[in-house]
């Protein structure tokens, strides 16, 4: 269960007239449920890297994971500027969620063991993809994984039936955020 709950605004310039914002449990519900998600980063000379992730909500921050050799690595050592998303690609029906925050590497042992549960919740401890912990060691599918959460500045909800644009801020954001 969560334990942070954002204030709401809704962003009546791209929503229906006289539409609610989407509901935080609206939103959680599809950061809990969504299979795939994604992961924006920033190269080193400033253009945007997309890839797609498999990711968990947990303690109110999105977890996912990569390896050392991969582009988004390189990224996130460069900047941790984030943002991740999930959703639907149609243009009626259903809802589109982004997570603006910093990733932040999971150095700490004694975090992995509920980060892996979450994963196992989500996902299935026996799949092509599994996250496991091995003499304290993320791995994914036999090899090492290097785990991080990204810290929620900012969520935005796209409501598509009306159509509402929600934007959530956490505690400690400015409105420049």
């Amino acid at each position: 269960m969560p334990t942070t709950y954002p204030e709401a605004e809704l962003e009546v310039r791209y929503s229906e007239p006289g539409v609610e914002p989407t509901s935080w449990r609206d939103t959680l519900d599809m950061l809990e449920t969504a299979e795939l998600f994604w992961l924006t980063t920033v190269r080193a000379d400033g253009r945007p890297h997309v890839t797609p992730v498999v990711a968990v909500w947990h303690e109110d921050a999105v977890y996912f994971t990569t390896a050392s050799i991969e582009q988004k690595m390189r990224n996130l050592e460069h900047s941790g500027k984030v943002a991740v998303t999930t959703g639907n690609n149609l243009w009626t029906k259903g809802l589109d969620v982004v997570v603006e925050g910093m990733a932040t590497e999971i150095t700490a042992p004694e975090a992995l063991p509920g980060i892996v549960e979450a994963f196992d919740a989500k996902y299935g401890a026996h799949n092509s993809w599994s996250l496991e912990l091995v003499d304290d060691v993320a791995q994914v599918a036999g090899h090492p994984a290097v785990v991080f959460r990204i810290e929620p500045v900012k969520v935005f909800a796209f409501g598509k039936e009306p159509p509402a644009q929600t934007r959530y801020r956490f505690a400690g954001t400015t409105a420049s955020s």
